[in-house]
């Protein structure tokens, strides 16, 4: 498996998050602005191009004491600011059920 910080060719398509699970319990975690990790997508650095999510990516994979596994997720953001995850993997992780799910997210 390639290393997040070896994937040079980042592309990204819209607003996106690091996510990554906490180390000690597993959880889905995001990266905030300020520098930590939160279970609370609303609390997420938001990135918008390839390399914001580099910058992005590589600070989170320094901090291999909070979180193990980081990678770039896609979300959408609402017009009311609201975060919400970009595809159906991501919302599943977030939720953890897989019943009741809207088809496309």
């Amino acid at each position: 498996m390639t290393s997040p910080l070896e994937q040079k060719k980042i592309k990204i398509a819209g607003p996106s998050v690091v996510t990554a699970n906490r180390t000690w319990d597993g959880i889905v975690v995001y990266r905030t602005a300020a520098k930590s990790w939160s279970a609370d997508l609303s609390e997420a650095a938001i990135v918008r191009n390839s390399d914001e999510a580099k910058a992005l990516l590589a600070e989170s994979a320094a901090d291999d004491v909070g979180a193990v596994g980081p990678y770039i997720a896609p979300v959408q953001v609402g017009a009311d600011g609201k975060v919400e995850p970009g595809n159906l993997r991501e919302q599943i992780r977030r939720t953890g059920v897989t019943i009741g799910q809207p088809a496309q997210v």
